[in-house]
């Protein structure tokens, strides 16, 4: 059959639907490197040919020629024996083992002896076979053949004076349709009387052979004897009808009837061999022997493990037990040397699990991590049960895909970030870093704020956080004062799907600086400028005479305040506490100390720099205020002071009013100035080069472009005159439809140098 020939469906033999067969992954498996001389059509489902199938090659005369193949399903595994029974078609002739037969008879033969002839060979079986052998008339010979034998019968006495050669042809014929045949031509020369052919000691020789003997090993020797004398007797060996491969493999000695090797015995191609021997005698006298030499197997081949399947990658998250490849093992040789155990090592998640014949499934036995082993080396040891034992091994590798199984992990529990205030927005407050050790995508970190407020406001408004890097920033200035810390949480989500992220605390602390200055409560100094505090003039030195009060918003050192008296009237009269603000006397008042003490406070903070405040204190030396009548002048002269200035502030606002209102006039006045005047009826169209005025020129070139056109309608009798532009499509020009309202007197100004008349 051609190759591509359809031998049957095996979708319809196994019930399986033809779609099935392709996802199954069905193929045909042969051991080692066997042909394979079929296959299957995955579309279809048939059973074609793949290979020339020869009958003659593969079974010899072998009445029955079954192919043995074995057909493997995927999940699940199945395997299927096929046996493919291959039929004889009659396309091979009968052959004789030689062109023609020599035969010498001695001419006192008798009527009736017989002479054995090689039979023909027809490497085709059964009917296909030789069935009948013809003899071409002749005088002296007749034909006599059964399924075995072919002789020559003599039928007519031999006479050597009237004939010394006969020649004779024979014809075999098969059975076949068209029927085939073959010829041999019978050289007989008449001879003297010879009438003992040689005689084998045994009918059938046997012999055992261990494969991969070594050349020239003599396998059997075949003894024929001869009871004529002389030449008659001497006896010579040769092959009978054999195949060209047994001639490549044995040779026989011509006289001593030794057989021996000169070709590579292999028992994996051949177990036995079928040797048929001639003896023949000096006068042409052969009878025939059978030598049947069976190969004895010798462990000689490795197991060979094939790779069937695999899954590559694997998802990290496979359950064990899952089936990840398909294993086959195969050794050539026979019995025990042909039995193999198959292994993998001991430190791998994975096991071997024997299935059907000689096929093993890979499946896990543990939870894979590829965060742990990204990538197994699995060798797969086969050992066989000869002596000495072979083994072979195949490395398998197998790469495990990722899966999002881990969140990102922050590298710290919390964070803390320090900022000091009134920093600039957009500084970098401090760094957060997650690491996922996942794959690609699965393990890229994105950072994002969590949704939150700080102070009522959301907490973007206050920082920001890099998506990429993790690096936080402040968006607005901070104030120590407002609020001393904060916190906000950042999420790390990463890209796999479904997305899995974790969350993270970040403190923001915000540390002062001196930015406040102190800030006196007492004396007030929104209040009345004459703070003033009486002074008995029996003070002794050391008392209290009054208080400095100040605080200061900053805190820490900065909030440090310290007093000092910068000015006074007599400085060594008072004294004040350095972080008290308590003034009191240095000594006893005396009578020649001034009345009125004027004092000039400091305060200052430690902050770096410092900053300070001042306020001015009035002490009066008195036990009475009737004592004092200057405090009630300067409190008139105060009073007189602020009637003053509220006098001033109004001259100032009515002045203002008045002259902007002037202004006001004379702009009114200017525009209608600058109106046209009618200088005739009529309507008159301005040429489309003028320009108001008032307009300047877009390009900047003086002149407009000769695309700007403009039209002017003066109406008799009307004291204005609409102006009209023209829409341009230059976005710089002024908008269509706009109407300058203009006097004649300003037309007749326009136009008043110009030679020529308008037209109408």
């Amino acid at each position: 059959m051609k190759r591509g020939s359809v031998i049957g469906n095996i979708a319809k033999d196994l019930g399986l639907e033809t779609s099935r067969i392709s996802s199954r992954k069905a193929r045909i498996d042969t051991d080692g490197n066997d042909k394979r001389y079929c296959d299957v059509n995955l579309n279809s489902g048939e059973l074609v040919v793949a290979e020339r199938i020869d009958r003659e090659g593969l079974c010899g005369e072998k009445a029955s020629c079954v192919l043995k193949h074995e057909l493997v399903l995927e999940n699940p595994l199945e395997l299927h024996r096929i046996s493919l029974h291959v039929q004889d078609i009659n396309d091979n002739s009968p052959q004789f083992n030689e062109d023609s037969i020599n035969i010498e008879i001695s001419e006192s033969a008798d009527r009736g002896a017989r002479f054995l002839i090689e039979e023909a060979h027809d490497a085709d079986v059964g009917q296909n076979s030789v069935q009948r052998y013809n003899l071409k008339n002749n005088d002296n010979f007749i034909l006599s053949a059964n399924e075995n034998t072919v002789e020559l019968v003599l039928d007519k006495e031999l006479d050597r004076e009237k004939q010394q050669e006969i020649n004779l042809i024979l014809t075999a014929l098969d059975g076949g349709s068209p029927q085939r045949s073959g010829t041999v031509v019978i050289h007989v020369t008449v001879l003297d009387a010879n009438d003992n052919a040689p005689v084998f000691s045994q009918t059938v020789y046997k012999a055992s052979l261990p494969e991969n003997s070594p050349l020239d090993t003599v396998v059997v020797t075949v003894t024929a004897t001869d009871a004529d004398e002389g030449v008659n007797g001497d006896v010579t060996y040769d092959f009978g009808h054999v195949s060209d491969d047994v001639k490549k493999m044995f040779s026989i000695d011509r006289k001593t009837g030794e057989i021996r090797v000169i070709g590579i015995i292999d028992f994996e191609a051949t177990t036995s061999f079928e040797l048929r021997i001639k003896a023949k005698d000096g006068l042409g006298l052969s009878s025939y022997t059978k030598v049947i030499i069976v190969i004895t197997d010798m462990n000689d081949n490795v197991p060979v493990v094939n790779l069937k399947s695999l899954t590559n990658p694997i998802p990290e998250n496979v359950s064990p037990g899952t089936e990840v490849g398909i294993i086959n093992v195969q050794d050539r040789d026979s019995d025990n040397n042909r039995q193999v155990r198959c292994s993998i090592q001991q430190n791998v998640p994975f096991k071997l699990v024997p299935s059907i014949k000689n096929y093993y499934s890979l499946v896990t036995t543990g939870q894979l991590d590829r965060e742990l082993v990204s990538d197994y080396n699995i060798t797969v040891t086969a050992t066989d049960e000869g002596s000495p034992p072979l083994s072979s091994s195949k490395s398998v590798q197998l790469s495990v895909a990722d899966v999002n199984d881990n969140p990102p992990v922050f590298e710290e529990q919390s964070y803390s970030a320090y900022v000091t205030e009134n920093n600039k927005p957009g500084s970098t407050l401090c760094s957060v870093t997650a690491r996922d050790p996942d794959w690609r995508q699965n393990g890229t970190v994105i950072y994002s704020l969590l949704p939150g407020e700080v102070n009522g406001a959301p907490v973007s408004s206050f920082v920001s956080v890099n998506g990429d890097t993790g690096v936080i920033h402040a968006v607005r200035s901070f104030d120590y004062e407002q609020f001393r810390s904060f916190k906000v949480h950042v999420m790390a989500r990463d890209n796999g799907s479904p997305p899995l992220s974790s969350n993270v605390t970040v403190s923001v602390s915000i540390t002062d600086v001196n930015d406040n200055s102190p800030q006196i409560l007492y004396p007030a100094p929104e209040g009345n400028s004459f703070m003033t505090e009486l002074v008995p003039k029996a003070a002794h030195g050391g008392s209290l005479v009054s208080k400095v009060i100040a605080v200061d918003a900053d805190s820490g050192q900065n909030a440090w305040l310290s007093y000092h008296i910068v000015k006074s009237t007599d400085p060594g009269l008072f004294t004040i506490g350095l972080h008290s603000g308590e003034i009191r006397t240095q000594r006893d008042i005396s009578e020649s100390d001034s009345m009125k003490q004027n004092l000039i406070v400091s305060v200052k903070d430690n902050g770096h720099p410092s900053l300070s405040a001042t306020c001015a204190m009035y002490l009066l030396i008195s036990d009475n205020l009737a004592e004092v009548p200057e405090l009630k002048d300067m409190s008139h002269d105060e009073n007189n002071s602020k009637l003053t200035s509220y006098l001033i502030i109004a001259l100032v606002s009515v002045s203002t009013f008045f002259l902007t209102f002037i202004i006001i006039i004379l702009g009114v006045r200017f525009c209608r100035r600058r109106k046209p005047r009618l200088l005739f009826d009529g309507a008159v169209a301005i040429p489309s080069a003028y320009l108001p005025p008032n307009y300047a020129d877009v390009d900047g070139t003086g002149t407009l472009r000769s695309t700007y056109n403009y039209d002017a309608y003066l109406t008799t009798g009307s004291r204005t005159s609409d102006f009209k532009f023209v829409t341009s499509y230059n976005d710089n020009t002024l908008p269509a439809d706009q109407t300058l309202r203009k006097s004649p007197a300003d037309f007749a100004e326009a136009f008043g140098e110009s030679d020529g008349s308008p037209e109408v």
